[in-house]
């Protein structure tokens, strides 16, 4: 059945579609950019011709990129830290969230208070890092996944969400005798794929674009993110295109230096990116509901 608008309604909606519209283009516009720099020749990129499409493409950019095997190194050691730290991340998140969220489960108050002091009070850059030390944690990929294993805002969307779920469900659990474990595994998680599927997204992208703990705790290369390979070869073309503008050399090499930049960004966010279509669906409901108490 098809309704009619009144006028009042077209003009709401006209407005309406056109700032979501013009919202939506000044998200997108800053990728759009770096993905037209980075296939663009060098000279229009100079020019400051380029826009939104690109002007003569050019691949160039990323072979230089692709071509350097740490690259390579730094996407198996993303994949991993990725996988086993998204896995670790889910498994301390579930494990912790559900007692917390038992109203049976004494003193949870005090301990969510206290969880939640850290959101705004840490123990700092040196006490982490001499902690990591101590575990004997220097130069090892564990250091990465194990120094964040926990983040306090996905913990407490997770015991919110187990706090909407009906407190009959646990009543008639108990009384056919099974324990909090079994609850766990069988009837909380089955009713769970929301949320974990919002946490799996928040930890995955998290991980991905880990750099700074690896830059902390990791002495060798070869257990680097691609993040960190990304960062060094953004800071080396930067450092390159200072040292060509302080000697007078053509605007041709700073060009290159700024096509590989961009090239370097699209190489490092487009496999995260075709990962979120997938776990979208999931997103907006999981996060309102996991918001949500009663």
């Amino acid at each position: 059945m098809k309704v009619k608008l009144s006028p009042n309604d077209r003009v709401f909606y006209l407005v309406n579609y056109s700032l979501l519209l013009l919202f939506s283009f000044f998200t997108l516009y800053p990728f759009l950019f770096v993905l037209s720099a980075s296939l663009s020749d060098s000279l229009p990129l100079a020019q400051g011709k380029v826009w939104i499409y690109p002007i003569g493409i050019n691949i160039s950019s990323y072979r230089m990129v692709l071509k350097d095997p740490q690259v390579w190194l730094g996407y198996k050691n993303t994949i991993w830290y990725v996988l086993v730290g998204t896995g670790v991340n889910l498994f301390l998140t579930l494990l912790t969230a559900y007692p917390l969220s038992r109203r049976t489960f004494g003193g949870r108050r005090v301990i969510m208070l206290l969880i939640a002091f850290t959101m705004f009070f840490s123990g700092g850059m040196v006490p982490t890092y001499l902690l990591i030390r101590n575990l004997g944690l220097i130069n090892s990929p564990w250091a990465i996944v194990l120094s964040a294993g926990i983040n306090t805002w996905n913990l407490i969307i997770t015991r919110s969400f187990f706090e909407a779920l009906p407190e009959e469900l646990f009543e008639s659990a108990h009384i056919f005798g099974c324990n909090d474990f079994q609850i766990l595994l069988m009837i909380i998680l089955p009713l769970s794929g929301a949320i974990i599927a919002v946490m799996v997204l928040f930890y995955a992208v998290a991980r991905w674009n880990e750099y700074f703990s690896a830059i902390l705790y990791l002495t060798s290369e070869k257990y680097w993110p691609l993040q960190s390979y990304m960062r060094r070869i953004l800071i080396q073309y930067q450092q390159n295109e200072s040292n060509a503008q302080l000697v007078d050399i053509s605007g041709d090499r700073q060009a290159i230096a700024q096509t590989i930049r961009y090239a370097t960004i699209i190489v490092a966010t487009v496999p995260i990116l075709c990962v979120y279509p997938f776990l979208q669906k999931y997103f907006v409901k999981g996060v309102m509901v996991g918001a949500i108490k009663g």
